[in-house]
């Protein structure tokens, strides 16, 4: 019989075992955890939605209507008045044709993916695709290729070469371990000169990128009808579930292959008007993303000097690389001592050497939360004894706001926004 325990043993052993902590409560930039108060660097509700009054009151709403499940795949009976106008509300959003929901992003890519190639076709995936793209080309049964990160070169030479009758190009539009952007605009010109498909993973984009928050192909002035959007509606927007979005030929295809949504039941119609609330409180309140400009440039400044380097993105999420697996665990336990909650990301999830403090911002954390946070990671840096780091963060593309009076600057975004 196999020994799973020895495995298990030896993950520990290596810094690489992962835990669960139970959160009490309502999710927000403090969370309640073992009878103590976490300041809350972990979560991917990057505009502050997951308990917006306005959607808790829609899914409350929708709950006294519909009930609480869906009772059915969508192709059956699942399929509600709440998503056919969530769906028609997305394509709008979104700037395509045509969208449908899924339960999942995971669900969902893998659903895509399946639907549009097979055995014979090829797909060809940044190396720093996120898995589910990974094993949606895998379950799909194509031939896949790996090109260097963001390296638009590289693919044009491989697309050039590819014989096989589907080529579908696949990457994430914000990747979620380091929070850079992929060259959208390059690899859609690609697709189209190749005649090839291009899948979109815009599941940290959605809500946070491009005007009134529609996103990276908006924020990339990107319009092809060679391109299928995947977002997911449980990261900025708050709520839960995914949907793709593309060509309403292409889309109504999905519908009819993809098996993770044929054979699974239609998530709740609940949801499906929480997530409708949720994009009308995107598009109007300009001010949490402002906010998040704001805080990205403040913690760049505050954590100038440490022996760690923040890596360069222009997105919520923000990447302390520190390198070791074991520094990377203590420095999360030193936090989490300090009252502090920031996830250590070790391998397989990042390249080895690579691991890192992943720092997700949130519009509703404060400036006075930022400096508890530098001010706990300087502490750290002094007791382990390391020497300030040389590596220059000078092309960080967000503008770094006046030192002198950031709390002001800030707080002046929106009336609405904390303090």
């Amino acid at each position: 019989m196999h020994d799973f325990q020895q495995e298990l043993d030896q993950l520990a052993a290596q810094s690489l075992a992962r835990t669960r902590r139970v959160v009490a409560g309502a999710q927000g930039p403090v969370l309640r955890v073992d009878d103590r108060d976490y300041l809350s660097f972990c979560s991917n509700d990057y505009l502050g939605l997951a308990s917006h009054p306005e959607i808790v009151a829609a899914a409350v709403a929708a709950a006294g209507e519909y009930g609480v499940g869906a009772a059915a795949s969508a192709l059956i009976s699942g399929h509600s008045v709440a998503h056919e106008q969530l769906e028609q509300e997305l394509a709008a959003f979104i700037g395509l044709p045509r969208a449908l929901c899924f339960s999942s992003g995971y669900m969902a890519n893998i659903g895509i993916i399946g639907a549009l190639t097979g055995p014979g076709d090829t797909v060809f995936l940044d190396r720093l695709s996120h898995a589910s793209l990974i094993d949606g080309a895998r379950l799909a049964g194509a031939e896949f290729r790996v090109f260097p990160h963001n390296d638009a070169a590289r693919l044009e030479q491989v697309l050039a070469r590819c014989k096989s009758p589907r080529k579908l190009v696949v990457t994430d539009a914000v990747f979620s371990m380091d929070g850079d952007l992929a060259p959208l605009a390059e690899l859609a010109t690609l697709c189209e000169r190749h005649d090839a498909w291009l899948l979109v993973d815009d599941a940290h984009g959605v809500g946070v990128l491009g005007p009134q928050g529609r996103g990276s192909l908006a924020h990339a002035g990107l319009t092809s009808p060679h391109v299928i959007c995947m977002g997911t509606l449980g990261k900025a927007v708050g709520v839960a579930g995914a949907f793709a979005a593309g060509d309403a030929t292409i889309i109504e295809w999905i519908m009819q292959r993809a098996r993770t949504y044929m054979f699974t039941t239609a998530h709740p119609p609940l949801l499906a008007a929480a997530t409708s609330a949720s994009l009308r409180v995107i598009a109007r309140d300009q001010w949490r993303r402002e906010r998040l400009v704001e805080l990205a440039a403040l913690l760049r400044e505050g954590l100038h000097g440490l022996p760690w380097h923040l890596s360069p993105s222009p997105t919520a999420i923000q990447p302390l690389i520190v390198g070791d697996n074991a520094v990377a665990r203590a420095l999360m336990q030193r936090l989490r001592e300090d009252g502090i909650w920031v996830p250590a990301i070790c391998p397989p999830t990042v390249p080895k050497g690579t691991a890192r403090l992943r720092i997700s911002l949130s519009a509703l954390h404060t400036p006075a939360h930022l400096e508890r946070l530098t001010d706990a990671l300087h502490n750290a840096a002094r007791d382990i004894g390391a020497a300030p780091s040389n590596i220059a963060n000078d092309h960080f593309s967000l503008a770094r706001p006046d030192r002198a009076q950031p709390a002001q600057r800030v707080a002046s975004l929106h009336p609405d926004a904390p303090p």
